[in-house]
Parts: C-alpha cells; sequence; structure tokens
C-alpha cells in the first residue's frame, strides 16, 4: 500500500497566473499569488537575466477565478496592473530594479476595475467596472488625466478589446439571461465617444464572448452558434456588413469555459495574425491546439492552458493538470517541450504519486448520456474492487464542470483510498450548448436524477460498494447532495455540503447582482413559479432528510447568505435529523485561508470514516 499523501499539500499556496508578453516580446510578466500577499514576476525573453520579482505599492489583486484580467502592458517598460483595492494602476519597470517606486493611478471609480485593454497608439485604455448596480466597459485616458466615460450601456458588459486602428469590442448582455444563455460581441470606434456600438454576433439563443483582433483587424470570438464554443473569425468588423463570420475550427469540442468573471483568455492569436493557439476541452482533459487561418489544426501538449498570450517568445500560459502543478510555460508553436518559467509546487509533495481520473458515461434515467470523471486509488494500493466506499463529489455552479485539473484535495482523498466520482450531470459546461442548456427550468430535479444514475452505475459496474456512498458539494453541488438526500434516501450514507443553496426563494430576492436572475432560466421567473423554487428547495423537504449531514459554512458569505443555511439546520433537527454544523468566520463562498481548508478537509474525513468506515 502508498503512504497517503499529507493533508498539508491541499491548502492553499503560491498561484500563478495570467502571462502577458509586452508589445516587443522583450519581456514575459505574470501575476503570482503567495499566502502573504500578491506580487508581479517580470522575465527577459533573451534570457538575459534571472525573472525579477517586484512588490508594487499599492499590491496587486490576487489571481482571479479566471486567471486573467489583472495585467495589460502600454509599452515595452510600462505595466498596468489592477490593485487590490479596485484602482488602475501604472508602474515603470527601470531594467533590474526590483523596487520601481510607487505606481501611478490611471483610474479609479465607484466600483472596482477588471481586465484593462490598451489602444494601440490611441493613449485611451478600456477596462471593466463594476459597481453596486451596474457593470460597464469603460475608456479612459492613459495618463490619467481625465474622467472615464461609459461605453456600454448593456446590464452586464466586460472583456474589452482594440483593434490596431481604434475599434473597440467587448462582450456584453442583458437580464435575465446569463453570458453562458444568450450574449452579443458588439464593436465601436473607441476613439469616438459619441458613435454607437454594433451588435456583431451572438444574441439570443447564442452565447459568445472573448472578442480579440488580429495585427490585421480580423476579430475572433467563442460561439455556441453551432452548439460548441468554438473560435469564430469575422474578416471585416465594424467595417461595413458582416461577411464570411464562419468558425475557424468547428469542431465538438469546447474552446472556452463559462464565462463566471471577466479576463478569460482560452485562446490567442499569434503575433502575425496566421494562426490561433486554444485549449480544447477532451472530455475534462485540456490540449493545447493551433489552428492556421485556413482552419487546419495541429494538437500539441495535453494539459490545461488559460490565460493564452502567443507573442514571439512562443505561447505563453498557465499549463495544469491532475499531475502538474500550475506553471507559467513557454510552448513553441512546433510542438516542442513546454519551458517552465514558474513552477511552484507543495513542499515535500512528488508529482508521480499523483493519479488522472478515467472518463466514464451511464444514462440517465430518460436514456440520455451523462458524463463524469472516476478517481480510483488503482491495483497495487491494496483498496481493491467492488468494496471500495465511494465519494460522490459534485461540482458548482451548476454552469460548470468537474475537469482533469490540479486538485489536491481529491488526491489527497484518493491517496486514502477513496474512489471518487466526479458526476458532469446536464446543465454542465464542456458538452456542447445542449447539454448545458438541458437544466433550462430544471434545476433541482433533472442533474438530481443524473447524479442518482451515476451511483446506482457506480455499484452495478462494481465502481464501489453501493452501501457505502456519500455525496460531498458546495454551493449549487451542495443543494443538489441535499436534494439526492432527501429523494433518494438509500443512496448515500452521508453527506458533507460546504456554503450550500437551501432556498432558491431566498437566494433569489438576496444573492449578489451577476447571479440575480441566474435562477430565472434554471427554475422560472418569479413570482410565477415561486411554487417550483419551493418544491426544489433543500429546505421544504427537511422532515425526508434522514442521511447524517455535516454543513459547512462560512459567516461573510454574500451568495448564500448563512441565514439560510441556518434556517435548514435548525429545520432538519426539528424533524428529527442529525447535522453537523460548523461556521468559519470571514469566510466567503469558498474557504481562501489555510487554516479553513485544513479544518474543512479534517472534518470531512472524520465524518466520512465514521458514517462509512474505513475507505
Amino acid at each position: 500500500m502508498r503512504e497517503p499523501l499529507a493533508p498539508g499539500i491541499a491548502a492553499p499556496g503560491v498561484a500563478v497566473a495570467d502571462p502577458r508578453w509586452s508589445p516587443a516580446g522583450s519581456r514575459l510578466v505574470w501575476l503570482r499569488t503567495a499566502p502573504d500577499g500578491a506580487e508581479l514576476v517580470v522575465a527577459p525573453t533573451d534570457g538575459s537575466g534571472p525573472p525579477l520579482t517586484i512588490r508594487p505599492d499599492p499590491a496587486p489583486e490576487r489571481v482571479r477565478a479566471t486567471g486573467g484580467g489583472v495585467l495589460a502592458w502600454a509599452g515595452e517598460d510600462r505595466l498596468l496592473y489592477v490593485a487590490a483595492d479596485g484602482r488602475l494602476c501604472s508602474l515603470r519597470l527601470p531594467d533590474g530594479d526590483p523596487s520601481p517606486g510607487p505606481a501611478a493611478v490611471v483610474a479609479a471609480t465607484d466600483g472596482t476595475i477588471s481586465a484593462p485593454a490598451v489602444a494601440p497608439g490611441a493613449g485611451l485604455v478600456a477596462f471593466v467596472v463594476e459597481a453596486a448596480d451596474w457593470c460597464a466597459v469603460t475608456v479612459a485616458p492613459l495618463d490619467g488625466d481625465g474622467a472615464p466615460v461609459r461605453r456600454s450601456t448593456a446590464d452586464w458588459a466586460w472583456d474589452p478589446a482594440w483593434s490596431p486602428d481604434g475599434l473597440l469590442a467587448w462582450q456584453e448582455w442583458d437580464f435575465p439571461a446569463m453570458p453562458w444563455d444568450g450574449s452579443r460581441v458588439v464593436v465601436v470606434d473607441g476613439t469616438d465617444p459619441g458613435a454607437r456600438p454594433r451588435s456583431l454576433a451572438g444574441g439570443a439563443g447564442v452565447a459568445v464572448g472573448q472578442p480579440r483582433f488580429a495585427p490585421d483587424g480580423r476579430l475572433a470570438y467563442v460561439s455556441d452558434e453551432h452548439g460548441w464554443w468554438n473560435v469564430w473569425v469575422e474578416p471585416a468588423p465594424g467595417r461595413g456588413p458582416t461577411r464570411e463570420r464562419r468558425p475557424l475550427l468547428e469542431e465538438p469540442f469546447e474552446h472556452a469555459d463559462p464565462g463566471w468573471e471577466a479576463g478569460q483568455r482560452s485562446y490567442a492569436w499569434s503575433p502575425g495574425g496566421d494562426a490561433v493557439a486554444l485549449c480544447r476541452n477532451e472530455d475534462g482533459f485540456g490540449r493545447l491546439v493551433v489552428v492556421d487561418r485556413d482552419g487546419r489544426a495541429r494538437a500539441l501538449r495535453r494539459g490545461w492552458h488559460h490565460g493564452l498570450d502567443w507573442g514571439p517568445g512562443g505561447i505563453a500560459a498557465v499549463r495544469s493538470g491532475a499531475r502538474t502543478a500550475p506553471a507559467v510555460t513557454v510552448t513553441d508553436a512546433t510542438g516542442g517541450s513546454p519551458v517552465a518559467l514558474d513552477a511552484p509546487l507543495p513542499t515535500g509533495l512528488d508529482p508521480g504519486r499523483l493519479r488522472e481520473p478515467e472518463p466514464v458515461t451511464w444514462p440517465g434515467a430518460d436514456g440520455a448520456t451523462v458524463h463524469g470523471l472516476l478517481w480510483h486509488p488503482g491495483p497495487g494500493d491494496g483498496f481493491g474492487g467492488a468494496g471500495r466506499a465511494l465519494i460522490v463529489d459534485v461540482h458548482g455552479g451548476p454552469t460548470g464542470q468537474a475537469t482533469v485539473a490540479w486538485n489536491l484535495r481529491t488526491q489527497y482523498l484518493v491517496s486514502r483510498g477513496w474512489a471518487v466520482l466526479q458526476p458532469n450531470p446536464r446543465g454542465s459546461t464542456g458538452y456542447g450548448r445542449a447539454y448545458r442548456q438541458a437544466l433550462a427550468a430544471r434545476w433541482g430535479e433533472l442533474d438530481v436524477d443524473d447524479v442518482a444514475a451515476g451511483i446506482r452505475a457506480a455499484g452495478a459496474r462494481g465502481w464501489c460498494d453501493p452501501t457505502r456512498v456519500a455525496v460531498v458539494g458546495g454551493s449549487s453541488g451542495g443543494m443538489l447532495a441535499l436534494l439526492l438526500c432527501a429523494r433518494y434516501e438509500s443512496l448515500a450514507r452521508a453527506a458533507v455540503v460546504s456554503y450550500p443553496v437551501t432556498d432558491l426563494l431566498d437566494l433569489a430576492a438576496t444573492t449578489h447582482r451577476f447571479e440575480s436572475h441566474y435562477s430565472d432560466g434554471l427554475v422560472g421567473e418569479l413570482p410565477g413559479a415561486a411554487g417550483r423554487y419551493r418544491a426544489r428547495s433543500p429546505v421544504s423537504h427537511a422532515d425526508r432528510i434522514r442521511t447524517p449531514l455535516l454543513v459547512l459554512q462560512g459567516d461573510a458569505d454574500v451568495v448564500v447568505r448563512p441565514e439560510q443555511v441556518d434556517r435548514f439546520v435548525r429545520a432538519v433537527r426539528a424533524a428529527g435529523g442529525t447535522v453537523d454544523a460548523h461556521r468559519y468566520p470571514g469566510e466567503g463562498h469558498g474557504w481562501s485561508r489555510r487554516e479553513t481548508v485544513l479544518d474543512a478537509l479534517a472534518r470531512t474525513e472524520a465524518f466520512l470514516v465514521r458514517h462509512l468506515g474505513e475507505p
């Protein structure tokens, strides 16, 4: 039997993100976040010196969930970055100076800034401003001498991009849609404050995003118009009628993730505009692919490649996988091995001890194919056959996906002998628009049935002992876990839920603005669908839950209020159910502190052993 991994490896460590080439390619910068703060790392492309680590004042924002939207160049020696306090700052980078002095403020607003983009030669910068009651693409003078001007008028807009001749493009959408339901790419003369934006692609029933111009002015973006998020190209955006708009590479694979934040960079133009590098989603595995302008594709390295930027030195990205720690890498477009420039790894961890999952499918109750990933200790580890205990780990969202990513929490549990099934029920991304949109008006119903079918398949196929199954999940995944316990009591002997959605009516009334209409599409519009909201809420079924529960919650959660979870816990206990509940001070919708992550992991495993026995 192999020695299990130490639980400390699952604690937050150093993270890297947002690699960006300078305009002429002489430098590569990226963001590094450590437990004690964020810093910038700048490396000369010619290898004339080691990477320079800079901690500017004010400090940069920490790594974002998208892995981007913090950095932009405004020249070979001038860098823009989003500060931790939400302002946009400018920093001169003299050679070899680790302390270049205080940064200058380029823009400060009533909200928080993200996704800066500099107009070539125009002295302007566009960025996203998110305030309490609006979110807009805004333009300001690069020298900071002038008030920012809002250019978008939709309910939500982000990811501005400039063409070489001053066109400005961005993604926008209006409530009640979410960006993956229906969104638009618009273009406008970014140098003329009076010009009116024109919709170029997308609309009702089509999700688009990540507009990005080639050096010759062609515009690329991702679109699911043909059923999958593929990269599309528009040859003449904003300069006359739309013509020859087409997918650059049309294939039944996704080229993007759902737009939960500004700053995603899942593809990049080559320096000459004759090719695009993109990250393809292959059943949860990532792969770097290069596509020329005629649509000929060349598959390169396996692994997730986030924050893509293609410069004279190669294709920069943060590359990761189940056994590959997130690292800033540069890959030659011909397919050579990536060069790792910054590869932080937890102390004492041997990547050779890590495992990869197996993509699996099973039939849903209606016969449709449901997807997932199965992690198992494997032969030779002393855990064998159908007697194994199974953890069913449900992702949040529900618009999300369990992928073959760097996940040391899962690796720890597998090393301890637990089998882990990560379902991707309908509503998940990664399998095309129809699969994702199948959850419309059926959240808390179809996805629950799909996971129940997966648990039954796991027992029938010998993946586990069907009497020793636990279900875990956070946020939407926690809601699904609780509903599964209420509707399919015999399938799970224990459940662990973190910051779970327990009351859909409360969620719709109190959650943050970005998700304020999310449930309109997933459940129905209020007040007409109020009965459906109650029927799909775990709190309405508290008296039916007899599965022992561990409920973990942060007291600073603005997505799912702690009061909502407290009411659910009281209702289960009042009905005679068993609940262990714990609240973490200062934590929000997800764990950020080392001590919280380790405590939650320890509580989870002890709870599972108590109710399922040793794995």
